[in-house]
This record gives structure tokens, C-alpha cells and sequence, in this order.
């Protein structure tokens, strides 16, 4: 197990804009650590930079504390599992998680050994002579896990391998990626655009957004305590709300939201002043309904959507767009109808804009 540093890493391709802007972050020897954003943020860029792949334009990439910047992808220690699987059709499951073996020069009683250690890792004992084209999608995915796992890696690089499989099947097989991952104790850096899978998964994580860092921490530190209004809102769907700060007591605030008037005290105000202006993050289960009258301020439903466990409303209050969630229940107000908002004060928290 190996830290891995990225030391204020860019990348730019002629004068467009920096694809990658300045990431500066350390991760711990054996976390499994998430690169999240949307599509274009740059996150791919950056595991291909760590891979070797792609060449920094600024900055340095350390594995302990060697600089592997320049260093070639094979000579790097690397595991690396593709969103594509990249399995080779004619080789059966045992052949393609030996593959890196053989070119390593391994001898063949422990090639045998260790590709039936890896198989077992995750869990595909029996299946190390089947053809490819006999697995499913997510056998195959964790065929091309177990091939970057045989060799041993320093770190291991995941990049999106779950967007090809159907919602049970990621479900299931971020599991066995996780708990592989645990047991071999590897460093581990994974890309996602999905925010369920980085928060189920995930030691911490880095969320991008066009090439810029906005925030690293735990799952739980990014959705209570967003950095700015686009973390809150990525992460979860946050209601981020304009407001205007009218008392600051230590880390918390009072604040008075911009198109309802109402006033909410906030967590994250270390840095608040008085008269500032400032972003409040909501999130969507943190409000209560209420009688009108009986909350923080009144609002109007326009839109109740049952998803389940819960029912998703949209709602009106003044000037302001509000999605709530609540837990399903009978009598729940419908469209039309007036209902007074509460929401949760220890929840609210300051966000950048």
C-alpha cells in the first residue's frame, strides 16, 4: 500500500481551456477514493494522468515518494480497470486474468495460483475455464477486475466500470469491487458520475466540476457540509437558496432568505458577516410540512411525484422553487393545496456560490 499524490496536476491541450485545473490532493495508502463529477469535469483526465496515459501539462504525480510523472504506464505498478472491460473474446476467464502474468514473465505453477487466488477475490471460483461470451456483464466486469488485481498493483484504477450494467447488477458488483478492494488493501482510485455509487463506495471523495476541485471529504462531510452550490446541488439535489446574513454567533448564522423573507439559522459560518451576502444548502428531506401558518414560512404545492419510500414535492413559497421529500404516508397534501415549510436548522449549512 502506497499514497498517491497529485501536486497542483493540470492539464491544458493548446489554448482551449484547462481540462484540468490545479488538483492538489493526497490519498491515504489503502483508501478507495472517488473522482465524481459530470461528464466533461475532467475527472477521466486525471486517473489517465495517474495511469500514465496522459502527460500533466503542470504539476507532479508522487506514488510514496517517488515521482512517477514521466514515468511509463508499465512501469508505474498500476491496475487499471476500463469501463469497457476490455476481456480478450478468444481467451477463456482464466486467460485473460493471467494475461498480465505472462507478459510479466510469472512462472506458470504460480500464474495457476495466483489467478485462482484473484478469481476467488472476487467471487468467480469454477469459472476460470468459461468463454467470455458464456458470462454476464457483470462477470465480465469482475473478470476484468480480477486481471488488474493478479499483478499485485500499487494502486488500483477504476474508471467508470459500472456504467454498462443495469441497476441490480452495479448494485451488486460495487459491492465486490469494495470488498475486493478492502481485503487486498490497495490504493484505490475509482471514477463516477454517479453520486449514489461514490457515496456507497467511497473513503472520501473529490467532486469536479469543468476541470476545477470543489471539494474533498467523506461521503457524509460533502452531502451535510457542501463546499459551494454546486457540490449542494450535484450531490443529492440540494435546495440552494439566496439569503442575506442578519447575525453571526461563532460557526452559525441567522440568515433571511431572499423571496420569502423568512429567516433560517445555518451551520457553516465561520467565515459569515453581517450584511453579506451568502448561499444556503437545504437538502430535500430536511424540511418538514407543516399546517399553513405552523412552519418557518407557507408555500404552495405544485407537484407531488411518489417515488416509493418516499413522495417528492415541488413547491412555490413566494419567489422561491423548493423540492421537498417526505416519508409516504396517507393524507399527504396535493397539488394546489397550501402547506406550511419547517425546515431542519441543524441541517441548513452555508455554501459558496
Amino acid at each position: 500500500m502506497i499514497p498517491v499524490r497529485l501536486d497542483r496536476v493540470g492539464k491544458s491541450y493548446g489554448s482551449a481551456a484547462p481540462v484540468v485545473q490545479d488538483i492538489d490532493v493526497t490519498i491515504s495508502s489503502g483508501e478507495f477514493f472517488t473522482l465524481l463529477g459530470p461528464s466533461g469535469c475532467g475527472k477521466s483526465t486525471t486517473l489517465r494522468m495517474i495511469a500514465g496515459f496522459v502527460t500533466p501539462t503542470s504539476g507532479r504525480i508522487l506514488f510514496g515518494d517517488r515521482d512517477i510523472t514521466a514515468t511509463p504506464p508499465n512501469k508505474r505498478g498500476t491496475g487499471m480497470v476500463f469501463q469497457n472491460y476490455a476481456l480478450f473474446p478468444h481467451y477463456d476467464v482464466a486467460q485473460n486474468v493471467a494475461y498480465g502474468l505472462v507478459t510479466r514473465k510469472v512462472a506458470k505453477a504460480e500464474r495457476a495460483e495466483r489467478v485462482t487466488a484473484a478469481l476467488a477475490a472476487v467471487g468467480l471460483d469454477g469459472y476460470a475455464n468459461r468463454r467470455i461470451d458464456q458470462l454476464s456483464g457483470g462477470q465480465q466486469q469482475r473478470v476484468a477486475l480480477a486481471r488488474a488485481l493478479v499483478i499485485s498493483p500499487s494502486v488500483l484504477l477504476l474508471d467508470e466500470p459500472l456504467s454498462n450494467l443495469d441497476a441490480k447488477l452495479r448494485e451488486e458488483t460495487r459491492v465486490e469491487i469494495r470488498r475486493a478492494q478492502r481485503e487486498a488493501g490497495i490504493t484505490s482510485v475509482y471514477v463516477t458520475h454517479d453520486q449514489a455509487e461514490a457515496m456507497a463506495m467511497s473513503d472520501r471523495i473529490a467532486v469536479l466540476e469543468s476541470g476545477k476541485l470543489h471539494q474533498v471529504g467523506t461521503p457524509r462531510e460533502v452531502y451535510h457540509q457542501p463546499a459551494t452550490a454546486f457540490v449542494a446541488k450535484f450531490i443529492g439535489g440540494s435546495n440552494v437558496l439566496d439569503a442575506e446574513v442578519v447575525e453571526v454567533s461563532g460557526d452559525r448564522a441567522v440568515v433571511e432568505l431572499a423571496g420569502s423573507g423568512a429567516k433560517l439559522s445555518t451551520g457553516g459560518a465561520e467565515q459569515a458577516q453581517v450584511g453579506e451576502r451568502v448561499a444556503v444548502s437545504v437538502r430535500p428531506e430536511h424540511f418538514e410540512l407543516t399546517d399553513p401558518g405552523e412552519g418557518g414560512f407557507d408555500a404552495v404545492v405544485r407537484a407531488v411525484e411518489f417515488t416509493g419510500a418516499t413522495c417528492q414535492f415541488e413547491l412555490r413559497a413566494g419567489d422561491l422553487e423548493l423540492s421537498v421529500a417526505v416519508p409516504d404516508r396517507p393524507g399527504l397534501p396535493q397539488p394546489g393545496d397550501d402547506v406550511g415549510l419547517r425546515p431542519d436548522a441543524e441541517h441548513a449549512w452555508l455554501v459558496r456560490p
